[in-house]
């Protein structure tokens, strides 16, 4: 069933696919586990990205960020974002634990709409355009598994 399903719905160009191999998914893998191991990942992501946002802050703070205000309220405001983030994935988690899949679409979204909201914040590439792009990649993963689970 893997195979086929990924072939379907990843794109080929994310270098996320390559997180869906034999080694991470098994091949009797159902629709709920490959749900939850795409949430689980953005989940890391999302939170790995926040706990790098609040380095950077610090660092910003430390390095007399009167000479860089407007990247310390960038940052800040994408730290706010990737908080949602973090909530967004777990919140998944919990709903694939209780076996309640219909919100599952929309917090994907929602974990998307967050990094690209951080993105937009810098108006340009940014040290953060990166992972901005990995959680949005992740998001689409799991929009598109949670549709999976809705369907018969």
């Amino acid at each position: 069933m893997v195979p086929t399903l990924l072939a379907k719905t990843l794109p080929t160009t994310l270098s996320v696919r390559r997180l869906f191999i034999p080694t991470h998914v098994p091949p009797t893998a159902d629709r709920y586990v490959l749900a939850y191991i795409a949430f689980d990942l953005a989940y890391v992501n999302a939170t790995h990205t926040n706990d790098y946002i609040g380095s950077l802050l610090k660092n910003v703070a430390t390095t007399n960020h009167s000479k860089r205000p407007e990247l310390a309220r960038q940052l800040q405001r994408c730290h706010g974002f990737y908080g949602q983030a973090v909530q967004v994935p777990a919140e998944a988690l919990n709903d694939l634990d209780s076996e309640t899949y219909f919100n599952l679409g929309l917090l994907a979204v929602a974990a998307d709409h967050s990094a690209r909201d951080c993105e937009v914040t810098f108006n340009a590439h940014s040290s953060l355009s990166r992972m901005n792009q990995n959680l949005r990649n992740l998001s689409k993963i799991c929009l598109v598994v949670s549709k999976l689970l809705t369907i018969s």
